[in-house]
C-alpha cells in the first residue's frame, strides 16, 4: 500500500503544479478511480516467471471469474502437491522448468511442480495480480485491505527459479517463449544478474512489456541490473507506513525507533541494560550475565549484515535475555519476517539515539534501565516516499548510454500472499523488501493501464509511466535516497521518479517506439560493451527515442533528436521547460510543439554543450518537462558527465 494523497509539484518556479498520486491502498472503493476505469485490470494476463505459486492463498481464488480469455493457449502442468485443479479461472496457467544441474543441486525440500516452496513466486504474483482480501495482516501488523495492482487481472505462473541453486537460464529462455505462445500480456520478473537476457526484446517485438527488477545491491553505484533499454527496470521505494516502537529509557527519556515487537515482558516492565561494547558486541560474547535483561551494543565492526543482527539477538535469548537494541543506519531491509521469528525483540536505532543511550548508561550512578514497547502501525506520518538503500543504483556498466534505473516503486515491507507452510501456521500473508517486490507493482499498474489503453505498445506505456513519475515526497520536498548518507535522489536513484499510476493513464505525450529501432540497437551493441560510436540507430544511441537522455561521454557538445505523439486532446500547444545539469548548457529546437488532429507526432532536438573550459568531471542532472498549460507536465530525466581523457581514471 502507498499513500494516496501526495502532491507532485515541478522543481522550480514558474512551473509549479500539483497532481494527485495514484492510490494503491483504497482507490477499488472509487467508482470513477483508475481502476474502475479500467475495470480493475479485467482479463489482462500477466506471466510471472519466478518460484511457483501457492494455488489455496485466497489471492488466488476464483470467485466471481469467467473463463480464461479466448486468447489463452496455456496448461497447468501438474506434478507433486500440484493438481490439474490447482488452476483456476484466476490462476489459469502453471508451468515448471528444471536442468540436470539444477536438479543434483536443488534444496531437498523442493517440489518439482509449479508449487513455491520459497514464497517469493506467490508474493510476487499476488502483488502483481491478486485478488482484493478485506481484512489481511500479519500478526495483527500491517492490517488492512491487500490486493494487487490489477486485481482483476488472470495470473500465469513460470517456475524457473529453485530453493538452493536459484533460476535456471536456460528455463528462464524456454519460460519465455512458452509466455508468448501462451498469450501472456505483461512479463513480470523479479530476478536479475550481471549480466543481460537477449531473449526479452523478442517479447517486447511481440507487443508484450517485459518488466524487471534493478537488483538488491545498493547504495552502490554501477549495480543495476537488467539496463536494456527495452525493459522496463524498477528500483525500490519505501511507503508512508512505519511500524513504531517507544524506547523509554530510567530517566524516562523517549525514543522511537522501528521494529516488531509483537510479544514479551518488554512492553510492560523495565529491563536492567547490559552494556557490550564495541568488538565486545558479537553473538559469541553473549553469556549467562544477560539472563532477565536488555542487551544494547554501541557502535562496533561486527554488525556486516542483517545475519549478525539476528544472530545477536538469537544469543541473548538462549541466554534468557528478554530483547536487544542494536545500532544500525537504515532499516529498510531489516523490517521482515526474520523479524517476527525471532523469540525477543530486536530493535535498530540510528546512531544518534544509540550515543543517547550510551551517555545515559555511562552517567547513570545506579542500574541503567530501559523499556520497549509493542510495535504499532501508523500510515501518514512518515515521509515519503524514499529510495531503498538497497535498491540498484545506476549508471549501467553495460549501457552507460541507457539512463537506468527507468522507475520506482513501493519495495519495502511489502504485504502480500505467503506460501502454504506459512498459511498452514494461519499466516496468509506476509512481509518482504527488495526491488523483487517493486518490480511486480509495476507489472501490475501497466496490466490496468493496457486494460484502458490496448493499444498502445510497451515503449507508450513505459513512456507513460516515466514522463509522469512522481519526484516530491508527501511533505512537497525531494524524495530522498536512504543510504549510508542520505540524500536527495537522482536519475540513478529511482530513473524518472516514483511511479505515479493515476497521472500515466492521461500523459498527453509518448515517447514510442517501434521494435525494428531495439534490433538496430542490439545488433549495434553486440548486446555488450559501450554504443558511444555506433551509428546504426538514427544516426546514435543517443537517439533511440527513450523517456530520458544519458550523455556518459560529452566532450564539447552533442545533439539527440526525440519524437513524441499526442495522446491526449487532439488541439494542443506544448512548451519546454528545460532544467539544466550543472556544467553544461542545453537548448531545445523548437521551443513549442504544436499539435492538431492531423499532426499527431512532432521531433526536436535536444543540443547539449559543456560550458567554459571544460574539466572531466561526474555525472550531474536535469530534465526536460513539455507542458500544455493544463494537466500534462511530461518529464524526462537527463544524465551528462563531461569526459576529456578516455584513459583518465574514474575512480577517484
Amino acid at each position: 500500500m502507498t499513500a494516496c494523497d501526495q502532491r507532485e509539484r515541478a522543481p522550480n518556479p514558474p512551473v509549479a503544479y500539483e497532481s494527485k498520486l495514484g492510490c494503491t491502498c483504497n482507490d477499488y472503493r472509487q467508482p470513477n478511480g483508475l481502476l474502475a476505469k479500467a475495470k480493475y485490470g479485467e482479463d489482462i494476463i500477466i506471466g510471472v516467471i519466478d518460484t511457483g505459486i501457492t494455488p489455496e492463498s485466497p489471492s488466488f481464488a476464483d470467485d466471481g471469474y469467467g473463463p480464461p480469455p479466448s486468447k489463452w493457449k496455456g496448461v497447468c502442468q501438474v506434478g507433486p502437491s500440484f493438481k490439474a485443479k490447482s488452476c483456476n479461472r484466476k490462476l489459469i496457467g502453471a508451468r515448471w522448468y528444471i536442468d540436470d544441474d539444477t536438479l543434483r543441486s536443488m534444496s531437498k525440500d523442493e517440489i518439482l511442480s509449479p508449487r513455491d516452496v520459497v514464497g517469493h513466486g506467490t508474493h510476487t504474483a499476488s502483488t502483481a495480480g491478486g485478488n482484493i482480501i478485506h481484512n489481511a495482516s500479519i500478526l495483527g501488523l500491517a492490517a488492512g485491505t491487500v490486493r494487487g495492482g490489477a486485481p482483476r487481472a488472470r495470473v500465469a505462473m513460470y517456475k524457473t527459479c529453485w530453493n538452493g541453486v536459484g533460476c535456471s537460464a536456460a528455463g528462464q529462455l524456454k519460460a519465455i517463449d512458452d509466455a508468448i505462445h501462451d498469450g501472456v500480456d505483461i512479463l513480470s520478473l523479479s530476478l536479475g544478474g550481471p549480466f543481460e537476457d537477449p531473449g526479452t526484446l523478442h517479447v517486447v517485438a511481440k507487443g508484450i512489456p517485459v518488466v524487471y527488477s534493478a537488483g538488491n545491491d545498493g547504495p552502490i553505484a554501477q549495480t543495476v541490473e537488467n539496463s536494456s533499454p527495452w525493459l522496463l527496470t524498477v528500483a525500490a521505494a519505501t511507503m508512508d507506513r512505519s511500524f513504531p516502537v517507544v524506547i523509554t529509557l530510567g530517566n524516562n527519556d523517549k525514543f522511537v525507533a522501528q521494529s516488531f515487537a509483537i510479544s514479551g515482558k518488554t512492553s510492560s516492565q523495565f529491563g536492567e541494560i547490559q552494556f557490550y561494547e564495541r568488538e565486545d558486541c558479537s553473538a559469541e560474547n553473549i553469556h549467562n550475565t544477560v539472563k532477565g535483561k536488555i542487551v544494547f551494543c554501541f557502535f562496533g565492526t561486527k554488525f556486516d549484515s542483517e545475519r549478525d543482527y539476528y544472530n545477536i539477538t538469537k544469543a541473548t535469548s538462549e541466554k534468557g535475555g528478554i530483547g536487544v537494541i542494536l545500532p544500525k543506519y537504515n532499516t529498510d531491509t531489516l523490517l521482515g519476517d526474520t523479524l517476527l521469528t525471532l523469540p525477543i525483540p530486536l530493535v535498530a536505532v540510528d546512531y544518534e539515539i544509540t550515543y543517547r543511550i550510551y551517555q545515559y548508561i555511562k552517567e547513570n550512578d545506579g542500574t541503567p534501565k530501559v523499556k520497549i514497547s509493542l510495535t504499532q502501525t501508523t500510515i501518514g506520518k512518515v515521509s515519503a516516499p524514499k529510495v531503498a538503500a538497497f535498491s540498484s543504483r545506476g549508471p549501467s556498466y553495460i549501457y552507460p548510454g541507457v539512463l537506468k534505473p527507468d522507475i520506482a516503486a513501493p519495495g519495502v515491507t511489502v504485504l502480500a500472499a505467503a506460501p502454504k507452510a506459512f498459511m498452514d501456521a494461519g499466516i496468509p500473508y506476509r512481509f518482504d523488501s527488495g526491488t523483487s517486490m517493486s518490480c511486480p507493482h509495476v507489472s501490475g499498474i501497466i496490466a490496468v493501464l493496457k486494460s484502458l489503453h490496448p493499444q498502445w505498445s510497451p515503449a507508450a506505456l513505459k513512456s507513460a509511466i516515466m514522463t509522469t513519475a512522481l519526484t516530491y515526497d508527501n511533505n512537497g520536498m525531494p524524495i530522498q535516497a536512504n543510504g549510508k548518507v542520505p540524500k536527495i535522489a537522482d536519475p540513478f536513484d529511482y530513473g524518472a521518479g516514483v511511479v505515479n499510476p493515476n497521472m500515466a493513464a492521461d500523459p498527453g505525450l509518448i515517447y514510442d517506439i517501434e521494435p525494428s529501432d531495439y534490433f538496430k540497437f542490439f545488433n549495434c551493441m553486440g548486446g555488450l560493451g559501450s554504443a558511444d560510436n555506433c551509428t546504426t540507430v538514427k544516426g546514435s544511441l543517443a537517439d533511440l527515442n527513450l523517456p530520458s537522455i544519458a550523455i556518459p561521454n560529452l566532450r564539447t557538445f552533442q545533439a539527440t533528436t526525440r519524437t513524441v505523439t499526442n495522446v491526449g486532446q487532439a488541439n494542443a500547444r506544448y512548451k519546454a521547460f528545460l532544467y539544466t545539469p550543472a556544467g553544461v548548457e542545453m537548448t531545445v529546437d523548437p521551443p513549442v510543439l504544436v499539435f492538431s488532429k492531423e499532426k499527431k507526432v512532432q521531433s526536436f532536438k535536444v543540443t547539449i554543450k559543456a560550458t567554459g573550459r571544460p574539466i572531466q568531471g561526474d555525472y550531474s542532472f536535469g530534465s526536460l518537462v513539455w507542458h500544455d498549460g493544463g494537466i500534462h507536465w511530461v518529464r524526462i530525466p537527463i544524465a551528462v558527465r563531461i569526459v576529456i581523457e578516455e584513459i583518465y581514471s574514474k575512480i577517484s
